[in-house]
């Protein structure tokens, strides 16, 4: 009887620490969804979507620090989770996929909702597993039984991940009329001890002699998300750093830095933050350093890419514990198989004799400041209603230690470009493991209903409506603030160079769409305001982000072809500004 074998997975799941399911409706994974609907310390959630289903997983494991499974029954469903699963996975978020499937004889005889699922998303996942599809003999369900310890172990360990577990099923699947569930509540637990990676005093020694070779040292943060338990260890870290060996430290919004401490001594530290302005100048060698240091993860700012690669730095260390390391910027030299906090602590106690680098972290605290300075005098200038001008008021009314989903395309570069308010703690989430457009709405859903504060949602017409299906279940979470930029297009090919100066640009590029959000916030039960200026955007805001009983929904509407000409002209009059104080 395979059955009460399927339960149990349910509760060797929650004995290794689950606690969210998120199942999909169907009829070949019913033994799943009743295992976990039934067990009465899993939370379960019904969402149709599967796409959806996935993102909102990810954005929940982000919030509980813990695998979130989800469930969907044999076939194309199970492909609905892969723009999640990469997403996932190149973000390193753990998620357990249990998908149902036909027994194996059936594959490939033509037979309903089947479908090739073994390995079913590649190398998307840590591992993918396949459980027997017949549970006569004990030592099939020790298989079992190790299958399911081996894949939450390998999705908590080191690079943490998505794993997929394939779960062939025949019938029946449904229990009998009044047949009582039970699970069996002393399921073998495999627990995997965490490893500590350190270096050795030889690996210290080589990387002090290098450190006091190079007279310009910057250090760089890419997406990263700090845990509680070390986020005051790593501003203090980072603080001391910059303080005793005056190191400039470089972010990307997405880095997250503006959470820590430290980013309310931006003078002391030299945080920099309008990279983007600062690198768009034409000739920067002398900001070329000879060490760069790197953790995180993706940067957004291609600036910063393209000025690494062209002025590389003739040492590269990148700090990060395990899994596969990228060379982002062409020059990687070094990497360092610890935490961040681990080499920030060493750096500190066990390499006192290093030598201090003052003129470089000056020179890029100056840039910082000229470029901030100039963001502030720009919007003060009597321009047309664009999109950079309400995201730079939008962002000035987040609430403090609140959190923000940045959809890609624009309104993460945006961000970037202007920056955060350096001292409200805003912690930002944006789905850049791959950095496709689909998912935002639904992460952030996710992320809202772990979230004691308000999460709020900042995307384009494109990303939003793509995105729809996010809203479509009974979970709508009350501390959802939602802004849609809305140009009526994909309004980033106005600024790509290529794509701009094609007669199909309006088609085929920037796909011009005519809906405005006004009725999916009608439909789905949200408070809804339209702005289109200045003026309807401050009336907007005066209450947006005040509690409510209901999500609210803030449609900016503005020109695409306005929106591309101000936001060149907002990176070109920085440069000629820059070219002629030199």
């Amino acid at each position: 009887m395979q059955l009460p074998h399927i339960y149990d997975i349910a509760e060797l799941c929650y004995q290794k620490g689950v606690l969210h399911a998120l199942i999909s409706p169907g009829s070949r994974s019913a033994p799943l969804t009743l295992a976990f609907a039934r067990h009465a310390h899993l939370n379960t959630k019904v969402i149709p979507d599967e796409r959806a289903a996935a993102f909102m997983a990810l954005g929940l494991a982000q919030q509980t620090q813990t695998p979130v499974v989800l469930i969907c029954t044999s076939g194309t469903a199970a492909f609905n989770y892969a723009p999640a699963v990469a997403e996932a996975f190149f973000q390193e978020v753990p998620l357990i996929i249990l998908t149902a499937d036909r027994p194996p004889e059936w594959i490939d005889q033509k037979d309903g909702q089947t479908i090739r699922q073994q390995a079913l998303y590649g190398r998307h996942v840590k591992e993918s597993y396949h459980l027997p599809d017949t549970y006569d003999h004990p030592d099939i369900t020790w298989h079992l039984n190790r299958l399911i310890n081996e894949a939450i172990n390998l999705a908590l360990s080191d690079q943490q991940g998505p794993v997929h577990i394939n779960v062939p099923l025949r019938e029946p699947f449904y229990p009998a009329t009044g047949e009582v569930i039970s699970f069996d509540r002393s399921p073998r637990i495999i627990q995997k001890m965490q490893q500590q990676k350190s270096l050795s005093e030889n690996d210290w020694d080589q990387l002090a002699s290098l450190w006091n070779q190079s007279k310009k040292i910057l250090l760089a943060v890419g997406q990263y998300h700090f845990y509680e338990d070390d986020r005051v260890m790593l501003s203090n870290h980072l603080e001391r750093l910059s303080e005793a060996y005056l190191i400039p430290i470089l972010a990307d919004a997405i880095s997250n830095l503006s959470v820590l401490p430290l980013a309310a001594l931006e003078e002391e530290v030299a945080w920099v933050r309008f990279q983007d302005l600062i690198l768009s100048e034409k000739e920067q060698a002398s900001l070329r350093p000879d060490l760069l240091i790197t953790f995180g993860q993706s940067f957004i700012s291609k600036p910063f890419k393209q000025f690494l690669r062209k002025y590389p730095p003739t040492y590269h260390w990148h700090i990060q514990a395990d899994g596969e390391v990228a060379d982002t910027f062409q020059a990687l030299t070094h990497w360092l198989p610890i935490s961040p906090n681990a080499f920030l602590s060493g750096i500190l106690t066990k390499l006192q004799f290093l030598k201090k680098k003052h003129a470089y972290k000056q020179q890029w605290y100056q840039s910082n400041q000229r470029a901030e300075q100039y963001t502030q005098e720009f919007f003060k200038a009597s321009s047309p209603f664009t999109e950079l001008a309400a995201v730079k008021e939008v962002v000035q009314h987040l609430p403090s230690q609140s959190k923000l989903h940045l959809a890609n395309s624009m309104p993460v570069r945006y961000v970037n470009y202007l920056g955060l308010p350096a001292h409200k703690g805003i912690h930002v989430f944006a789905n850049r493991g791959t950095s496709g457009i689909d998912g935002t709405n639904s992460t952030a859903v996710g992320c809202a209903w772990e979230s004691d504060t308000v999460v709020t949602i900042l995307t384009g017409d494109m990303a939003f409506f793509y995105d729809r299906n996010a809203f479509w279940h009974p979970y709508l979470p009350a501390n959802l603030r939602i802004i849609v930029l809305n140009n009526h297009g994909g309004g980033i090919f106005r600024i790509i160079r290529g794509a701009r100066e094609q007669a199909e640009l309006d088609t085929y590029f920037e796909t011009e769409q005519s809906l405005n959000a006004d009725a999916l916030a009608k439909e789905f039960g949200m408070a809804y305001h339209l702005a289109t200026d200045l003026d309807s955007l401050a009336v907007g805001l005066v209450d947006f982000f005040e509690k409510s009983a209901q999500p609210k929904l803030l449609e900016v509407v503005t020109s695409s072809i306005t929106n591309a000409a101000v936001f060149e002209q907002f990176k070109e009059l920085y440069v000629k500004r820059e070219d002629s104080a030199i």
